[in-house]
């Protein structure tokens, strides 16, 4: 089967590597929450040079990276999310690598596997693991529903713990570490539904819509290919690295908890508090991972934002990311066209509400 990945742009080396990049360490608190303040509006600059609008998007995107959590961006064809996620690579001087999800891939194209070796000096003969395309800064799952559970499988190890096991190896993956896959959401056939245990590994499930009229008519207008429109490397991995350390640090009150608590427990339609139309339009709901997540991303927001700490609208603009694919609904919902990121939104309606009252 021909190789199913692309080789990383950009250069070989990274700012990582540059003399003095380590002292970024040593940087305080509020000096890497104003570095990311920075480095997010250079970074949709930068952006912006080859995709064009998809704002939202892109700022799902940093949160996501910035929480050190993964993405799945789900969109019809020709949205640029391919291209947004290679340039974003670019911009972070990050090693990327692309698989083409197809029905025949295998797991070990993606880990890599043990392969029989001579040593040319001895003559004896041994087994010597080869690396597959996982081991890179940023990985691009594309069109990660083509492929069949069992491959799908390889990655669940890489995204939760962070290493792949081979055979009786077990390797760490470089840091920073990214999932990043796109899946169409119209086409059905040769597709695959991805199991619940590995939706939930996402930290974010970003939709991609159709760009505004006056966004697809400068596109229409572009005629430079995106490989050839020089771009500036925004943060090193180190940096980028701080800035992931940083994120859980981030203060919230208790009521600000209370307020993301109470949004994850009434997305499951067996509790009590839950809403009747919660009960009637759900087979499950988030799990405490979700509630894990919506705190997380909810603190990287706020550094993105330039604040310290955590507010109601930090949690109510990462709800619907968050909390959307982990909310499995019924035949009942699905035959009323009810979606998950609809019942999102109408348990924020409620919580603000009663939150405003008090």
């Amino acid at each position: 089967m021909a190789d199913p990945t692309t080789p990383e742009p950009g250069p070989e080396t990274s700012r990582a590597q540059e003399p003095g990049a380590p002292a970024v360490k040593n940087l305080s608190d509020n000096d890497t929450a104003e570095l990311l303040r920075d480095s997010a509006a250079r970074l949709k600059d930068e952006l912006g040079k080859v995709v064009v609008g998809q704002h939202e998007v892109i700022e799902q995107m940093l949160i996501a990276m910035f929480a050190g959590g993964h993405s799945i961006l789900i969109g019809v064809p020709g949205l640029a999310k391919t291209l947004l996620v290679s340039t974003l690579a670019r911009l972070l001087n990050l090693s990327f690598r692309r698989i083409q999800f197809t029905p025949d891939l295998m797991p070990s194209d993606i880990t890599g596997t043990d392969i029989l070796q001579e040593d040319p000096e001895s003559g004896r003969r041994g087994f010597h693991f080869m690396k597959g395309p996982i081991f890179a800064n940023m990985l691009l799952a594309d069109e990660i529903n083509r492929t069949p559970p069992k491959t799908q499988a390889a990655l669940l190890e890489a995204m939760q713990e962070r290493k792949v096991t081979v055979g009786q190896q077990t390797a760490e993956l470089p840091s920073p570490f990214f999932v990043v896959a796109t899946q169409n959401p119209i086409e059905q056939e040769g597709t695959y539904n991805l199991p619940e245990a590995q939706l939930d590994r996402f930290i974010f499930s970003i939709r991609v819509g159709y760009p505004e009229e006056e966004e697809e008519l400068e596109i229409m207008k572009r005629t430079r290919a995106p490989e050839s429109i020089e771009l500036s490397p925004v943060l090193s991995e180190q940096e980028i690295i701080r800035i992931q350390e940083l994120v859980p640090e981030v203060p919230a009150a208790d009521h600000v908890y209370r307020f993301a608590l109470k949004l994850v427990r009434r997305s499951r339609p067996e509790e009590s508090e839950s809403p009747g139309y919660i009960r009637d339009s759900l087979n499950f709901g988030a799990g405490p991972r979700a509630a894990q997540y919506l705190m997380t991303a909810a603190k990287a927001r706020a550094l993105l934002r330039g604040r310290f700490h955590v507010n109601l609208a930090d949690i109510a603009r990462v709800a619907v990311p968050v909390l959307s694919h982990r909310l499995i609904t019924n035949f009942n919902a699905d035959a009323e066209g009810i979606t998950p990121q609809s019942l999102v939104n109408r348990l924020l309606e409620e919580l603000t509400r009663e939150n405003t009252k008090d």
